[in-house]
């Protein structure tokens, strides 16, 4: 009788569970697929809101198959009369690594446009975009979408948000002149092709801002006289941290305080004539409810979890519930506490442990709580990433020192951050080399790569290792920071240059070693859980043992295992 009722029990529970799926796939939620499908997370973090005054942001490079080479571009002087070309790049397209590099073969695709050069351009360092130029202008990006009557793919617009993000990066210093240049060029020439809504953190040392732009649909063309964009900014306090999880964050806007607003010209009446926002209806005029509304809250719709978890996170004296809306978050929050670079690392490798979308709970992590057996959430932490970023800059200090991109590999949790410098020169050659489906042991990418792939064998014992190896080369390369700092600030009193040749040297040597002991533990790992045993690597052959399931594992096994017998014999 007892299995009877297990088995009516399942079935039911079955029934109700296909319900809610179907339920929730014909439910009409006005998102763009990138939304479903991205998890590109940008946490910032206002200078008063740091352990140390340094603004930070982040971006969690997430496509699963991006070209994911890193470059150095120099800084230049440039002749009277010299012009800029501007080509179309696509966020994730690659090319297989014998037709060339992605940054020489996006020459292929000239748009026709070319705009006059300015005298000096400053150098930066560059993965999908570029993030941080020696003048400490950072940028991060995330994936918004738009209404899809804005869209444009024609090839009528000039710009993406690749190609501005290089704009920004060779002719700005500060974030406002970088939003502003970005903003113009987008009005003037059009943006939109490859992208649709895109958000962009552009920080500075002093501020950190949240820079949204959008295309104006597939009419629009440079003689109708009207912006090619619609674009908002907003600036997030600096005692204050935000975060953009693919989701418009600019809430309502206050135009005449420009100290925390800026926008195109476009940005209220666009709205006005295509009906997304009523004058007369009652309701302020809200950015992010006119140009790209979503439904959904992190209890109803775990794929929107990232919202209420880095709230809860960062500011849980809040107390604001998983059933909020998104679209009724806060802009930015005061955290409880101050935040250090190593606190903003952590937020990055963030899988909601504990919380109602745990990867982990019951059966789903499996024997060794793999939390990426379960992909029902959207969490902070992605397993698909291709790189993560975490930018400082650091008014203390000369930019070239001041600026820091902290760069990790693949996976954030199976990853190792390493630091570089505003003013290096150069990467490391495995930086440029490598693609997704040819294990390459020049290609540094691979090394973290490699880790990752073994430690899913048995999860929750082969992160101990990788905890440990991040706490010697990660944690390490923090805490000599502070002396790498005050070595380069000495040389730069006396020379530039041999200031940036000793922070390249620092940074080169430090990532030779990074990618080394990567590929060391993927081979320990290998070694150390083959066929599900342990191996004692130390002790050699002596010592051997079964790897043991947990007993709760067994358990819950055996009583599926019953369930399906009655399920069928019922």
């Amino acid at each position: 009788m007892k299995r009877i009722i297990y088995a009516v029990g399942t079935l039911i529970l079955f029934v109700l569970g296909l319900v809610l799926i179907l339920n929730q796939r014909t439910k009409p939620v006005a998102e763009d697929r990138v939304l479903i499908h991205e998890n590109c997370t940008v946490i910032m973090v206002g200078k008063k809101a740091s352990v140390d005054g340094s603004t930070m942001t982040t971006h969690t490079a997430d496509c699963g198959m991006c070209d994911w080479t890193w470059r150095y571009v120099p800084a230049a002087d440039h002749r009277p009369g010299e012009t800029r070309k501007i080509y179309r790049i696509s966020q994730v397209r690659t090319w297989p690594p014998e037709e060339g590099l992605k940054w020489d073969l996006i020459k292929r695709d000239f748009t026709g446009l070319e705009i006059p050069e300015v005298p000096h351009t400053f150098g930066y360092l560059h993965g999908v975009f570029g993030y941080i130029n020696d003048q400490q202008l950072a940028i991060g990006e995330s994936t918004i979408g738009n209404r899809s009557k804005m869209s444009n793919h024609t090839q009528t617009p000039a710009f993406n948000i690749t190609m501005l993000s290089l704009l920004a990066m060779e002719r700005c210093r500060t974030a406002r002149e970088a939003i502003t240049l970005m903003g113009s060029l987008a009005e003037k020439y059009g943006y939109g092709g490859e992208d649709g809504g895109e958000m962009l953190a552009v920080a500075d040392p002093e501020e950190v801002w949240v820079f949204e732009i959008m295309p104006v649909g597939p009419l629009w063309t440079p003689d109708s006289g009207q912006p090619g964009a619609v674009w908002c900014a907003q600036r997030v306090p600096d005692d204050q941290v935000s975060v953009c999880p693919n989701e418009s964050r600019i809430g309502q806007i206050d135009l005449d305080n420009p100290d925390y607003f800026m926008a195109s010209s476009n940005v209220i009446s666009y709205a006005v004539e295509n009906k997304f926002w009523n004058p007369q209806g009652g309701q302020p005029f809200s950015w992010k409810k006119a140009y790209s509304p979503v439904e959904g809250s992190a209890d109803k719709q775990p794929r929107r979890s990232r919202m209420w978890r880095f709230f809860d996170l960062v500011c849980p004296s809040a107390g604001f519930p998983a059933s909020l809306p998104n679209m009724d978050f806060p802009f930015s929050v005061k955290p409880d506490k101050l935040l250090s670079v190593k606190d903003v690392m952590n937020l990055t490798r963030d899988k909601g442990y504990g919380t109602f979308f745990d990867p982990v709970r019951g059966l789903r992590g499996g024997p060794f709580k793999n939390p990426n057996y379960d992909d029902s959430a959207r969490l902070i932490s992605s397993r698909t990433v291709e790189y993560t970023t975490v930018t400082q800059g650091r008014s203390w200090l000369p930019s070239e020192i001041g600026g820091l991109v902290w760069l990790a590999w693949g996976t954030q949790d199976t990853s190792c951050f390493m630091p570089f410098y505003a003013g290096i020169k150069a990467f490391p050659s495995s930086f440029s080399q490598g693609d997704h489906w040819v294990l390459n042991r020049q290609s540094a990418r691979w090394a973290f790569d490699y880790v990752d792939f073994h430690t899913q064998v048995a999860y929750s014992v082969a992160i101990e290792d990788i905890r440990k190896a991040q706490e010697t080369w990660e944690d390490g390369a923090i805490k000599q920071i502070p002396e790498i700092d005050r070595q380069a600030t000495e040389f730069y009193k006396r020379n530039k240059k041999k200031a940036s040749d000793f922070l390249t040297a620092f940074c080169l040597n430090n990532a030779d070693q990074v990618v080394k002991a990567w590929w060391q533990l993927g081979d320990e790992l290998l070694v150390k859980f083959n066929h599900l045993n342990y191996y004692n690597v130390e002790r050699r052959a002596i010592e051997r043992k079964k790897m043991d399931f947990p007993e709760n594992w067994k358990k819950a096994v055996k009583f599926i295992d019953i369930i399906y017998e009655d399920a069928k014999t019922f």
